[in-house]
């Protein structure tokens, strides 16, 4: 394969946070490989590592390109610590309490028939577009210019794989952000969709004084259930019901590799990510007075009022978790949150933990005897559209116009991610897609016949000029 061929195939499957495609026509072992080569190299370079850990979910793929990618490895000079099947946050936990390197092996929430790769440097360090994903990617294009197959992986007896356990250590770092004497015996029903939720959430909850009962544990990469995408209405359907039947007190849905979760109250009513994290917010400010707190920028306009109303300062950030992690790291940030429901925890190497914002939440409950539907109602004080995708050929110059017709009525404009357009009572982000010719709007109003109108108001709008420019 010639370099061009293959930058070409890379520039496929690497995106914004990470390398992500479908195995094996986009990912494959030889690729696994080449990137395995490309990010040793990366991190003796930039860290001066000497060793990688490397972790993967349960989705089937991921013990070929795991192999593969150790061997590329252990083949630039980096020993490998393999933490076998694990989530995407005990990655972060190994990367930042061993100090080393660390690569997970997942798709998060995509259909089985995907996987990828999520990599950071020591401490949990995020490895983005902009901080070393290109650098990867172009080293990469070279090994596998020069490769005819993908060298077998390492057998089990390597000597230079160091296997590691890391659940129970995992388990107790959780648990050290909560008091776990104020625990109330409440029952709690995880929806984990076969995921690795299945692993995590009965080592971290299962010791504390809670009812736990987890639908769908078996850890299978192929979702019979159904998808592991809980941001969706439709997954939540079985955790609602099974809330319903049995009168839990909380619901959890996680997603494929259990970095990200989504709250359900005892009358089977979702949470949103932005009412989770003005929840989490409120929470750890209390604990931390006076800290900042991070919040992306689609984030309800009640997360920064509620910050402000418990002592913090509130800092507004891109979405992104590479974005986010270096804003905690240059303000000292206590928390973030993320409207799609990443948790970020300062003392969890500023990375994201559904398990952690999960269990502090279910701290909240405890200590105020209360039900969430209750403790839910201060922080729901506007009406969002969720995240609307319009298909356009040309992203740009719709935002364009989108901001020129918006500006010309006296509206307040930033572009800090995307376009940000603020009328007061009411507001919207319009962001493009990454990876795709879409447009993402959300939209926030302060009751539902006025988010229903402006949402057909601006999705009218974008529909418009999208015909003109296609």
């Amino acid at each position: 394969m010639d370099k061009s061929a293959a930058a070409g195939r890379l520039g496929a499957v690497f995106k914004a946070y990470d390398v992500r495609g479908t195995v094996p026509d986009q990912l494959d072992e030889e690729m696994a490989y080449a990137i395995g080569v490309a990010f040793a190299s990366f991190a003796k370079e930039q860290a001066g590592a000497e060793r990688v850990v490397i972790g993967r979910d349960m989705r089937p793929s991921g013990v070929a390109l795991g192999g593969a990618f150790a061997a590329g490895a252990l083949a630039s000079g980096l020993g490998v610590v393999d933490a076998g099947m694990i989530s995407t946050d005990m990655i972060y936990f190994a990367s930042g309490s061993l100090g080393l390197p660390g690569v997970m092996l997942t798709a998060s929430h995509n259909p089985a028939r995907y996987n990828g790769l999520k990599m950071c440097l020591p401490g949990a360090q995020p490895i983005g577009q902009d901080s070393g994903l290109q650098v990867i990617r172009d080293e990469a294009a070279e090994v596998m210019a020069g490769l005819e197959a993908a060298p077998a992986p390492p057998a089990a007896d390597d000597g230079r794989i160091e296997r590691v356990d890391l659940l129970e250590r995992f388990a107790a770092h959780v648990h050290s952000f909560v008091d776990v004497g104020s625990l109330a015996p409440l029952k709690v029903v995880a929806d984990t969709a076969n995921g690795m939720g299945g692993l995590v959430a009965p080592a971290v909850l299962g010791s504390l004084p809670f009812e736990l009962d987890i639908l769908f544990p078996e850890l299978d990469g192929n979702f019979p259930n159904h998808p592991a995408d809980p941001i969706q209405p439709e997954n939540l359907a079985f955790l609602q019901q099974r809330i319903t039947e049995t009168g839990a007190d909380v619901g959890l849905a996680f997603d494929g590799d259990a970095d990200r979760v989504f709250l359900v109250d005892e009358q089977a009513e979702p949470l949103s990510g932005s009412l989770t994290t003005a929840i989490v917010a409120a929470a750890m400010l209390d604990a931390h007075p006076g800290e900042t707190v991070l919040y992306n920028l689609i984030c309800s306009k009640a997360v920064p009022e509620v910050i402000a109303e418990h002592g913090g300062l509130g800092v507004r950030t891109r979405v992104g978790h590479s974005f986010i992690k270096a804003v905690m790291a240059e303000t000292g940030a206590v928390f973030g949150g993320e409207h799609s429901g990443h948790y970020y925890f300062r003392d969890n190497y500023r990375a994201d933990s559904g398990i952690i914002a999960a269990l502090v939440v279910l701290s909240v409950i405890s200590r105020a005897g209360a039900p969430l539907s209750e403790l839910r109602r201060p922080f729901e004080r506007y009406f969002d559209s969720g995240e609307i995708n319009t298909e356009v050929a040309r992203p740009g110059a719709v935002l364009a116009g989108v901001e020129e017709r918006f500006a010309a009525g006296g509206a307040m404009i930033d572009k800090l991610d995307g376009l940000t357009v603020d009328l007061g009572e009411w507001w919207f982000n319009l962001r493009p897609s990454n990876t795709e010719p879409l447009l993402r709007l959300n939209l926030e109003a302060p009751d539902e016949a006025s988010l229903e109108s402006h949402v057909a108001e601006v999705t009218s709008l974008i529909a418009t000029l999208g015909q003109e420019e296609s």
